[in-house]
């Protein structure tokens, strides 16, 4: 009898004095599935611990290189000796996967980062099999995919799901700034309408196909430079940057994409990459057949995943443009220009040498020199330190420097972890702001319009 009580005793203590509670409490705990991770982004999510979710992971995948990468971060991110983290990774490998974790269900949200050309489907079908869905950009990369998008939003809704996409741009701490100085009438004035000659918003980025993945060099899938796959820049990497111009200019607004788009111009370009450096990247020996298609005479392949978009919303002319280079000069990485003009102050972005690479914010005065305005900016940003305590302003020979204590520059991996975060907060809320959605049908739209009206 004393055997059976001290048993009793330990399961006590297992579940904090009362074992029901704790199966309640595990059975409702947050459980993800990685579906077919085959870029690293999947593995950046769980680079962090989160309280509310099961740290048992369910992955579904063919089997390969690509899986194994994944596996391998996994791993690292457990044994990481300042903050482990403490993963355990139920897998599942066949041909069959999808099926598979269709027919198990053995989560409640989906986790989409790989394949772009499978990626619409997965999201279609996840979410037809009741299943919420956390998905990499771009969720569409083609007019087509755009209409299923569509429907998969209808149905989410219809079954009370959610489905959002990785928008870590947002929590970069110089852009987080931008748009709250842009809110700010005494320091920023209006957002100024602009012409497509001279936009109100301008968005660009540069990026490299050789880049370092939590201190080692990214081994990239073949597929990433099959455009029939990835997706052409234009609908890619501009993603981001057409998120920011409509999260920065119409903060919380709904925007309707049949009348608030109107396309100007759209141009793509392709990046020339040796096969050397196409051997670099992806550690093969060879183009695969699927990118003979891309490959000139003399063994050059080109990859489209350099675009331009120029276009209105709700009035406001707005550019964006992306690049894709092989590999950043030392000490530098990807960079981002923006500048958003306003009537009374320009709020531009830099990241260029004189930054030492690294994304600076400078107010810049619009007009003619105001010997009032410099009161007004330093008693308005007041508003900006209560939210961002330390942010200073520098004066500069032109305009000031927003001085950003190092606190806030976390990095783009641990914004993966804020996107998480912002998303397991509206899962338990059971919805989105109401802005949510139908702002990203209308991202999707300005980029797979785009895409079509540069292939013209």
């Amino acid at each position: 009898m004393r055997s059976k009580l001290a048993i009793l005793s330990l399961i006590a203590v297992a579940g904090c004095g009362n074992p029901q509670k704790a199966t309640e409490q595990a059975n409702n705990k947050i459980k993800l599935i990685a579906l077919d991770p085959g870029h690293f982004h999947s593995a950046l999510l769980q680079k962090s611990m989160y309280p509310d979710v099961d740290s048992v992971v369910h992955v579904y995948a063919p089997k390969g290189e690509e899986l194994e990468s994944h596996l391998k971060l996994i791993t690292q991110y457990n044994a990481n000796a300042e903050k482990p983290t403490a993963w355990k990774e139920e897998v599942y490998i066949g041909d069959d996967y999808f099926k598979k974790m269709l027919a198990d269900k053995a989560g409640n949200v989906v986790v989409l980062a790989g394949n772009n050309q499978k990626k619409t489907d997965y999201i279609k079908q996840s979410i037809d099999a009741g299943l919420n869905v956390l998905a990499d950009k771009p969720m569409v990369i083609n007019k087509e995919a755009f209409e299923v998008l569509k429907q998969a939003f209808e149905t989410a809704a219809d079954k009370k799901l959610l489905l959002y996409d990785i928008m870590t741009e947002r929590y970069e701490i110089s852009t987080m700034l931008q748009r709250e100085l842009s809110l700010i009438p005494e320091i920023f004035g209006k957002l100024e309408k602009g012409t497509p000659e001279n936009p109100a918003v301008t968005k660009e980025s540069i990026h490299h196909f050789y880049k370092f993945v939590s201190g080692n060099p990214l081994k990239r899938p073949a597929w990433f430079m099959d455009v029939s796959q990835e997706g052409e820049g234009i609908v890619d990497v501009t993603t981001h940057l057409v998120d920011l111009i409509q999260w920065e200019c119409f903060p919380d607004q709904v925007l309707d994409y049949k009348k608030d788009i109107q396309l100007t111009s759209a141009i793509r370009s392709a990046t020339d990459m040796t096969l050397s450096q196409f051997n670099a990247v992806t550690k093969l020996n060879g183009f695969p057949d699927y990118l003979k298609k891309d490959v000139s005479k003399d063994s050059i392949l080109k990859v489209y995943s350099n675009g331009e978009i120029n276009y209105a919303l709700k009035g406001v002319h707005a550019k964006v443009s992306v690049k894709w280079v092989y590999k950043a000069p030392e000490g530098t990485g990807d960079t981002h220009y923006s500048i958003m003009r306003g009537t009374k102050a320009n709020l531009i972005i830099k990241q260029g040498a004189a930054q030492k690479y690294k994304p600076a914010l400078y107010v810049e005065l619009a007009g003619k020199a105001d010997p009032a305005y410099e009161a007004v900016l330093m008693e308005k940003f007041k508003q900006v330190q209560a939210k961002f305590p330390g942010v200073e302003l520098k004066k500069l020979a032109k305009g000031w420097e927003v001085s950003v204590p190092e606190k806030y520059k976390e990095g783009h991996e641990a914004h993966f972890a804020r996107v998480t975060e912002k998303f397991l907060e509206y899962l338990k809320k059971g919805s989105m702001p109401e802005w949510e959605v139908p702002n990203m049908i209308a991202k999707y739209y300005t980029t797979t319009a785009a895409l079509e009206l540069a292939r013209k």
